[in-house]
Order: C-alpha cells, then structure tokens, then sequence
C-alpha cells in the first residue's frame, strides 16, 4: 500500500466500480465518505452498547443486584445483538446497507433514551435488550465497506471500520464513568448520574451520527442500491445462472456462433488462477435473497467457516471486556491494591481501544497473504492461527493465580492483539465465502459472535465462588479451551472454490 493513496482520488476497479484503494484522507469524495460514515455508526453504537459495564458498581449500588443479576443482562444485551445481527444481514442484500445502518441506529436510540426510566433489574433487562439491538450495527458497517471497496482491499478497510467501530466499546469505559463523576458534582445524584449519563452521550452522538448517514452517505458507487452495477448486470443474465453471463443469441448466424465458441475456448484456456480471479469479479454482485437462501447459504459448511471462529475471537472479546473492569478491581484487591472503578475502567478501555490498531492489521496481513500467495486458504489459516494464540494467551491469564496485576494487563494486552487481529483476519475472507449473498454470510458471521459472547459469558455467570465473589480466572481458562478446540477443529472444514465457479467450469 501506497502512503499517497490514502488521500489521492482512489483507483476504481472498472468492472464492479469498486475503488482498488482506500482513500481514508480524502472524505469529500464518496469512497471516503462513506467509509467514513460505516465505521462512525457502529463506533457511537458501541458507545451506547458497551456503557452499562463501565458503569456496573454504580447500577449494582442503585437497583440492589446480585452477581448473577450482573451476569443476566449482560447475557440479555448479547441476546439481543445476536438476533439483530441474523436479521440484518439479509436486510442489507435487500434494501442496501446505508438505510439499514441508519434504521437501526435510530431504532436503538430510543431505548438509550430511555435508560433514566429505569427502576428496576427488570427494567435494566429490558433496556438492556433494545439497547443491544445497536450492536447489530457492525453488519451493515462491514457490508458497506464491502459494497465500495475492492477484494484487493476489502480486508483492510473491513479491519479498518470494524476496529475503529469496535473501539466505541473502549472509549465508553473512560468516557462513561467520566460523564456520571461530572454529573455528581453537579449535584445530580448516585441514581441520576449514571441514568442521566446515557442522555449527555451516546444518545446525542447516535442521532447525530444516524442523520449524516441519510444526509451525506451513498448506497453504493452508483448512488441508489437499485442502480448498482451489479443490478444492471444482472439484468442482462438472460435469466440463467445468476451473474453467469450467457450469449445474446437473438441472431443466431453461424459466424456469430462460431465466434462466440472460439471466444469461449479461449476463456477455458486460461489457467485456472485468471479464471478463477476473473469470475470473482464479474461476479461480485449481491442478489435480493429467498427464505430458501437465507437457511441454505445460513447452515454450510462454508459460512461455519467463517462464523465458528468468530464465535471464538468476538464472542470472546465481548465476554472478557464485559467482566475486565471488575476483573481487574477483584485482582488489585486480591494483590493488596487499592483500585478506584475509575481506575479499573480506564485500564479496561485498553481492550477495546487497542481496536483501532489490531483489528485493522488482522486484516492488513490478510490482504498481503492473499496478493503473496493469490488463494484464500491463506487467509483461512491465518485467521485460525489468531484464534490459537489467542487461547494460549487466554490459559496463561486463567491458569496463573498468581499473577500480578502488572502481568494481568500485559497477557491481556497480548491477547487481544490476536484476538481483535482475528476479527479483522474473519472478515477478510467473509467477502470470498458467497459474493452473491455477502450479507447473508456477513450476518450469520456477526451473529455467531454473539452467540459466542453469550456462552463465554455463561462461563462467568457460573462461576461464582461459596462467598458470592466471581472467579474470573476460571471463566477465562474455560473459554481458552473452547477456543483452542473450535479452531482446530475449523482447520477441518474445506474452503472449496466458489460455487459459481464451479458450475462455469463444467
């Protein structure tokens, strides 16, 4: 990658008038623009989706919790994500990601809106499941980038927006707890400061935030989602295969036809690696998807690919920096310290800021793999490759009682450099896994993650020692083994080629 490109007019691929470069510095223009405006909304989404852990001493204290009380709602926002998710990635094949991402940012502000309204734990579920509907906003974010950016880049500008968005779960954990403080001093009170703090935050940003995308943003290079390239190409399909380009053989002369067999004779003598490479483009196009498609493309072995290990590294990345804060104020205490939550919660941001650099070179590498060795079973591999040293980190973090507080924050920053690598190394290779349906895969993947989430998240939930306190070392050395077992076992399942190339073939 060029430095100069980052700001100069990007290269436009002229088949799919996807851009061959990320312009990042350049947001006038709508490649820059509108990846700006992907990463945005999910970034102010996260902020609203990750406050309530920074803020969890003072929720307790308030609605007089247990620790499994704690437990269950997060599970509840996870929950909620994960439905959004599934439901999301369909809706952007059909009405395009740029409406799908604003719909669902103003959706999910009503309900951070309405966060001072709460009494009660059940009132906390509740808020908390709407609430969690906003992290369903990383399908759209990764599908627009996909929409605008070719698959020579897609990886990294994936990785770019899905870490910088990411990365609003780490700006939450300083910024929320430093919201509340201002609001006591300004004599607002325990249960309306961190109530109140919903409303001076997040809410104002995702409103904000959701009316730029209607403003300013584009569906796709071509402006509507009904004008894309793809669409029009697909159009003159003829009505075989969809996006396999058959002849026009409305005047069937025998020259014509002669020369339409000498020109696909041709095609067939190239070598497989150019057929394969020219194919992918002509058919980077995503089709409106059936009932039928959504359960066909939901349940292969190709989309588990891509979803199981997600289900590793994000899910895994959800559950520990829902419970780091609190981890990291038992540890300090267990080590003879004496943290404050503010303390705790600003080295817990560390985890999701380190985002914006990780995720992103996850995906970095994964495009340099891929123009190295021209196949996508690099990019698998190294995706797997996070997912285990994520896990050894994980069991040196869960199996070492001992560690000091210093040592903590060192395997945890060691860990997530792999784990949030991974997430940028997943989606890398979602684009390659069904082009035609790139939502459908995408959503599948986010919400597998989720799912993730939820279950490492039963892992805290159960195990809470005789005093009440929760072992949190346990938990994490549960999660590290499911880890390490998922992606080997994932190294099993076949990349293959791509559908449609195989039937071009025969």
């Amino acid at each position: 990658m060029r430095f100069a490109t980052l700001w100069q007019k990007p290269e436009i691929n002229p088949e799919t008038k996807k851009a061959l470069t990320l312009p990042v510095l350049r947001p006038w223009d709508r490649y820059g623009r509108c990846f700006h405006l992907s990463w945005l909304g999910f970034f102010v989404a996260f902020i609203s989706w990750f406050a309530f852990p920074p803020l969890q001493a003072s929720i307790k204290k308030d609605l007089n919790l247990t620790p499994a009380d704690v437990s269950n709602s997060n599970v509840v926002g996870l929950a909620a994500t994960m439905v959004a998710r599934f439901a999301l990635g369909p809706l952007c094949d059909l009405i395009g990601p740029r409406y799908t991402m604003a719909f669902t940012l103003l959706v999910g502000a009503v309900p951070t809106a309405f966060v001072p309204l709460v009494k009660n734990k059940e009132g906390l579920f509740a808020i908390r499941f709407f609430v969690g509907l906003l992290g369903g906003t990383f399908v759209p974010c990764q599908m627009w980038t996909t929409t605008f950016f070719d698959t020579a880049v897609v990886g990294r500008a994936n990785a770019l927006a899905g870490g910088w968005g990411n990365a609003g779960g780490g700006v939450a954990y300083f910024t929320m707890p430093a919201v509340e403080t201002s609001l006591l001093n300004r004599g607002f009170g325990d249960s309306r400061s961190w109530k109140f703090a919903f409303l001076v935050c997040p809410f104002i940003l995702i409103v904000f935030i959701a009316i730029a995308i209607l403003l300013f943003g584009y569906d796709c290079p071509e402006g509507k989602w009904s004008e894309r390239t793809e669409t029009k190409r697909l159009g003159k399909s003829n009505g075989s295969t969809p996006g396999i380009f058959t002849p026009d053989v409305t005047s069937p002369s025998r020259g014509s036809l002669d020369e339409k067999k000498d020109s696909a004779n041709e095609v067939i003598r190239e070598t497989d690696l150019e057929m394969s490479q020219a194919i992918e483009e002509l058919e980077e196009f995503i089709e409106k998807p059936t009932f039928g498609d959504v359960m066909k493309i939901a349940f292969h072995p190709r989309t588990m690919l891509c979803a199981l290990p997600y289900a590793t590294t994000f899910g895994g990345e959800l559950a520990v920096e829902s419970i780091l804060s609190a981890f990291y104020l038992a540890h300090s205490k267990k080590m003879g310290e004496d943290w404050t939550q503010q303390l705790a919660g600003n080295w817990g941001s560390m985890m999701g800021l380190m985002n914006i650099f990780t995720r992103p070179l996850g995906g970095y590498i994964s495009d340099l793999l891929y123009q190295k060795y021209k196949t996508t079973l690099v990019k698998k591999y190294w995706m797997l490759a996070c997912g285990i040293l994520q896990s050894i980190f994980l069991l040196w973090i869960g199996l070492d009682t001992g560690i000091t507080i210093a040592g903590l924050i060192v395997g945890v920053a060691f860990m997530s450099v792999f784990m949030e690598a991974g997430n940028g190394a997943n989606f890398s290779l979602v684009p390659h896994i069904n082009p035609h349906h790139s939502g459908i895969v995408a959503g599948i993947t986010g919400g597998f993650g989720n799912m993730g989430g939820i279950l490492f998240s039963l892992a805290f939930r159960f195990s809470v020692t005789a005093t009440g306190a929760t072992d949190y070392q346990k938990g994490i050395w549960e999660i590290a083994i499911a880890t390490l077992l998922v992606n080997v076992l994932c190294a099993l399942i076949p990349l293959g080629s791509n559908d449609y190339v195989s039937k071009l073939r025969r």
